[in-house]
C-alpha cells in the first residue's frame, strides 16, 4: 500500500461510522488444514479468524486477495475457489464508533504457495487446524461450510 492510498484516522473513523467496508477474506487450505491466525485488533480481537483485509480503490478483489496474503502472512497464494459475498456486522470495531462495523466480506478458499509465513502485527499467533475448532466465530462457520474445498475437511470436524 503506498501512502497515497492511506486513509488517515478521522477520516477512516468517518467511513468506518457511514459506509459498509468492502473485503475479501482469506480462507488458507494447505495439506488438508486451515490456516487460523488469532486477531490483535476489534472487531474479533484475541479469536481464531481467517486473514482478510478491505478492497482498495481501483483494486479488484482478486488483487486485493494477493496484497493481503502478501502483506499480512507474507506469502503468495494460489485462488482455489470463491465462496461468495457475506454480510459481517459486529458490535465493535478498530475505531471509536457508536455503531460498530459492517463488512461486505468476499471469501475466498486460498492455498500458500510456500509455507513460511511471516505474519503482521494484525495477529499473535498462526496455527493449522486439521478439524475446525471448538470455538469458531459464526462468520468463519460460514466460509468453511460453504466452500466445496472444504467439503470433507469440514465434514469431518462437525463428525468427531
Amino acid at each position: 500500500m503506498t501512502q497515497e492510498d492511506w486513509i488517515t484516522d478521522p477520516d477512516w473513523q468517518t467511513i468506518v461510522k457511514h459506509v459498509p467496508i468492502v473485503s475479501v477474506d482469506l480462507v488458507v487450505f494447505h495439506e488438508d488444514a486451515v490456516l487460523l491466525a488469532k486477531r490483535e485488533n476489534e472487531p474479533a480481537k484475541g479469536q481464531w479468524f481467517v486473514p482478510g483485509g478491505r478492497v482498495l480503490k481501483n483494486e479488484t478483489r482478486e488483487e486485493a486477495v494477493h496484497r493481503v496474503a502478501k502483506q499480512e502472512l507474507g506469502v503468495a497464494v494460489d485462488i482455489i475457489e470463491s465462496i461468495g459475498a457475506y454480510e459481517h456486522i459486529y458490535e465493535t470495531a478498530d475505531v471509536d464508533v457508536e455503531n460498530g462495523k459492517h463488512y461486505l466480506a468476499n471469501g475466498y478458499v486460498v492455498r500458500p504457495r510456500e509455507n513460511n509465513f511471516d505474519l503482521d502485527s494484525q495477529h499473535s499467533a498462526a496455527k493449522f487446524f486439521e478439524s475446525p475448532p471448538n470455538e469458531l466465530h459464526e462468520f468463519i462457520a460460514a466460509y468453511f461450510s460453504d466452500a466445496e474445498a472444504l467439503e470433507r475437511w469440514w465434514e469431518a470436524g462437525v463428525k468427531k
